[in-house]
């Protein structure tokens, strides 16, 4: 299909980190999607009551409603726009759900950071790496309209060009997500004062593709009914390369390679 993206959406991603595609899936989709997932938390809609958790964690889905939202043209089209035509694999469905309802407890995973894109093999723990191994793109499906008083997702503006200088000396193996967070924090580069913080509002069937390294944060739902966003990762064909003889660079290595310098 022809482009989705403009010009001036692929450079605003390339310096801020992300992009709001509006309309990537059907309103009607969404809401068959949301109905089943709310019958998946046990939870009754029209009974705050039941609301008994601050968030409840619903693994992937790769039923039929789930693959068309994350299979759509106009999805397929940005990808090739920021990662590169035949650089990404089809997702098969789509997880993990984070639903966040209206709730006075603490949900203890409000804190800043970036997603890690692999577990080697034989091992445990969540790694990362300066050619993004394992993640394309972090992706935030709504599958719900998003009010800033639903608990939207934070995101650190431009946060992404701070994390590649980091991983620059982690080589291949990358490094561990927790140690990396840590030590950035200690720098005062997680939570940086000097990044804006962005929402992630707007209306069920929009979706917000991200550059894998952008620094985000979940945050309380304060509004009036659940929250339901998908957020999985846009799986690579390869590793990022940041040397390319032919100059064809993908808007997500460009955004690497101007970090570096």
């Amino acid at each position: 299909m022809s482009n989705v993206l403009t010009t001036e959406e692929i450079d605003r991603f390339t310096t801020a980190g992300f992009v709001r595609l509006r309309e990537a899936f059907p309103r009607e989709l969404a809401k068959e999607c949301r109905e089943f997932l709310w019958q998946e938390t046990g939870c009754d809609p029209a009974d705050p009551s039941s609301w008994t958790e601050p968030v409840i964690r619903l693994q992937g889905y790769g039923t039929a409603p789930f693959r068309r939202a994350a299979t759509t043209e106009r999805l397929h089209g940005a990808f090739d726009q920021l990662v590169g035509e035949g650089r990404w694999v089809p997702c098969a469905g789509l997880g993990t759900f984070p639903i966040r309802f209206p709730h006075a407890a603490d949900p203890g995973d409000t804190g800043w950071h970036m997603d890690a894109g692999y577990t080697p093999e034989g091992e445990s723990g969540y790694r990362l790496n300066l050619r993004s191994r394992g993640r394309a793109l972090l992706m935030l499906f709504l599958f719900s309209d998003v009010t800033e008083a639903d608990g939207p997702t934070r995101i650190k503006v431009g946060s992404h060009l701070d994390v590649p200088r980091y991983l620059r000396e982690y080589g291949e193996r990358g490094a561990d997500l927790f140690e990396l967070c840590a030590r950035m924090d200690r720098d005062g580069r997680l939570d940086a004062p000097d990044r804006e913080t962005a929402l992630a509002t707007g209306r069920a069937g929009d979706v917000y593709l991200c550059h894998p390294f952008l620094i985000h944060a979940a945050q309380p739902n304060r509004g009036s009914t659940a929250r339901f966003i998908a957020q999985p990762p846009l799986v690579p064909a390869g590793p990022l390369r940041l040397s390319r003889p032919d100059g064809a660079y993908s808007p997500v290595e460009r955004a690497v390679i101007r970090a570096l310098g």
